[in-house]
């Protein structure tokens, strides 16, 4: 597959899906296990074999019958027809059994799109009742930094990943000298593990950062506070998310709380100049394990209390931006080895740069909304990468999309009613999907859950939400937002105007029709036209008469397609009007119909929704059909009566 990141296609190649093989039961899989492998499956909870220091560490939790795979290092090399020695016929898409360090909730989602490939994914957390673990193939109960049980459960899998980087890397690079193929590589958990690590690394690789420093003492401290001034963001170097691990010192005098509050020194603590973002950005990576890389559009992270709150897709950002931001994540993941996802987390300034923030080797809270907005979940697509499937189409196969976190509001029980109630509203909300973790216990901003609103443009999934969150409502209903704006230079105009209007309601097009006139209200005009897009409006239907300058102005302020309607004035019969619609310059186009006919405008907007409406498709087939059945009818009256009774029925 081809790299798609540097040149910033918007949308990927279409994914190509291919079968593996699988064993056809537990038997002829049993066959394949070495006698030790299969000896350590006897059980649900013994204790460690060999070491007696982690007896209370790890159990193992049966969900369906055992097909357990060896160690091995590649995909490409399984020969399982050979192996069994006969050609009986395979119908698995991989027989991999892809191990997962971690059960939150990446685990749980990893798990959902294994399912619909037939992967068997096997989980690795210390809680018993993790969100991965009704999901999972198998649970077992053990800490992922344990290298004596992540070594045990390494045997279980024929592919080792991640699902939380803090897990122990020298472990991993063991079991990748003993041939466990683990992806990502061990040299990238060990250098995104260390946050000042990951910063050296990369700047090494000359991708933008914001300047930092290693600090050891109080003079180091104070001396990053010379070069890089107040505030300053102090971080530690490892255990370190969702805004734990940073404190920032607004003066000299609070380095001391500011160091106190992260754990001392001795916890290993960096700074890092205070960099003045706009927007925080994100771009979801993938890698295979050939090298194919595909990037996800470019979204913006919004974080309440330093944790992700809201995710919105595709970011506001110019193409430019979107363009540079893609340029930078790419070049960050490529310094990397390894295959899966990997999440660039971004900061946009107010002049324009793009600076690196960090980067996650796994899937991500800015990615949780591929699942409904995307042809390829970045779920699924961290599984095509580490058992070596073709990546999939990472474009998005609905307009706009926002992901909101459901984070925990209080504690206990007061904190599951609150949450359980927002999952209520947004049930009711078009467009919504909840997604629930399944976690035992409620805390304060703890994340439970998720809900994701797709929708015909941005702004109707933030009406949406805002809905979902009782901001906004008319009259105890969801507000329902326009997609056509028609808009004419007086109220003269609305006479012939009003035919687009009725064409607009007869389709059920939500339509809202204003006064903008572009030489009496030029700030007004300037204003809607940019907006437009923004608030949903997704066609303009502009009416003028005599100079008609309103719809070539407005095209040249928004993206969206304009509609000029050319209006009939006191002289020259219009034609002044549609002459200067149709002699708009290059790089301004307007359409444009007939004089005064403000119906076929509205029906023009009606197809050009229907590009990616299915309803409005069928309904104007319809709407065709209808008029040649009138036609049709017309016919049969002039032949039957004659032309005579025909026009004297028309009186």
């Amino acid at each position: 597959m081809l790299s798609l990141c540097p040149n910033f296609s918007p949308t990927a190649a279409a994914a190509v899906v291919v079968s593996s093989c699988k064993l056809d039961s537990a038997a002829s899989a049993a066959a394949l296990i070495p006698q030790r492998t299969r000896n350590s499956l006897v059980g649900c909870s013994h204790m460690h074999p060999t070491n007696s220091s982690s007896c209370s560490s790890w159990m193992l939790r049966q969900r369906h019958t055992p097909i357990v795979m060896a160690s091995g290092t590649s995909l490409d090399s399984q020969d399982t027809s050979s192996a069994r020695g006969d050609k009986r016929p395979v119908h698995g898409l991989s027989e991999v059994v892809v191990g997962v360090l971690g059960g939150g909730q990446l685990g749980r989602m990893l798990c959902q799109a294994a399912s619909q490939l037939a992967i068997k994914v096997i989980v690795l957390d210390p809680m018993e009742n993790c969100p991965a673990s009704s999901l999972s193939h198998y649970h077992m109960v053990g800490n992922y930094d344990d290298s004596a049980t992540v070594q045990e459960f390494a045997k279980r899998c024929r592919v080792l990943t991640v699902e939380i980087e803090h897990v122990d890397a020298a472990t991993l690079e063991k079991l990748e000298q003993q041939g466990v193929d683990c992806q990502p590589k061990a040299s990238t958990i060990r250098i995104i593990q260390d946050k000042y690590l990951q910063k050296v690394h990369f700047s090494r690789h000359s991708i933008p950062l914001p300047k930092f420093m290693q600090i050891d003492d109080l003079n180091s401290a104070k001396q990053a506070g010379v070069l890089f001034n107040y505030p300053l963001m102090i971080k530690s170097k490892r255990l370190a998310y969702d805004g734990r691990g940073n404190a920032v010192a607004n003066s000299e005098e609070e380095l001391s709380s500011a160091v106190d509050a992260l754990g001392g020194y001795d916890r290993g603590l960096y700074v890092e100049k205070w960099a003045p973002f706009v927007k925080e950005l994100s771009v979801i990576v993938v890698r295979g394990r050939d090298n194919s890389v595909v990037c996800y559009p470019v979204v913006e992270t919004i974080h309440r209390e330093n944790i992700c709150h809201i995710v919105k897709s595709t970011a506001d950002v110019s193409w430019k931006i979107m363009k540079l931001a893609t340029d930078v994540a790419f070049r960050a993941v490529s310094s990397l080895e390894g295959a899966g996802v990997f999440a660039v987390e971004l900061f946009l300034t107010a002049d324009g740069q793009i600076l690196l923030n960090e980067v996650a080797p796994r899937p991500h809270n800015s990615g949780h909304h591929t699942i409904e907005s995307c042809y390829t979940s970045q779920y699924e697509q961290h599984l095509r990468a580490v058992v070596g499937l073709p990546l999939g189409d990472p474009s998005m196969k609905a307009p706009a999309a926002i992901m909101y976190n459901i984070l925990g509001e209080d504690e206990g029980e007061p904190g599951f009613l609150l949450a359980h109630q927002l999952i209520g509203r947004a049930l009711g909300i078009p467009g919504a999907s909840v997604h629930w973790y399944d976690k035992p216990e409620m805390r304060k901003q703890r994340k439970m859950g998720h809900i994701t609103i797709v929708g015909p443009s941005v702004g109707v999934v933030k009406a949406r939400l805002r809905s979902m969150l009782r901001e906004e409502t008319v009259d105890g209903e969801t507000a329902v937002l326009p997609r056509v704006g028609i808009i004419m230079g007086s109220d003269s105009d609305l006479p012939v105007m009003k035919d687009a209007a009725k064409i607009l309601r007869e389709f059920d097009v939500p339509t809202e029709v204003r006064i903008v006139s572009a030489h009496r209200t030029p700030e007004y005009m300037v204003s809607y036209a940019s907006s437009a897009w923004k608030r949903g409006i997704q066609v303009i239907i502009a009416g003028a008469g005599g100079a008609a300058h309103l719809p070539g102005m407005v095209a040249a302020l928004t993206p969206l397609p304009v509609i000029g309607v050319p209006v009939r004035a006191s002289t020259l019969d219009g034609l002044d009007s549609l002459l200067s619609i149709v002699q708009m310059p290059r790089g301004v186009p307007v359409a444009t119909v007939a004089i005064n006919n403000a119906t076929n405008a509205g029906l023009l907007a009606v197809r050009i929704l229907g590009v990616r409406d299915l309803n409005l498709q069928t309904r104007m087939a319809q709407y065709l059909e209808d008029r040649r059945d009138e036609v049709l009818a017309k016919g049969e009256k002039l032949e039957e009566g004659g032309w005579e009774d025909y026009l004297n029925s028309q009186r």
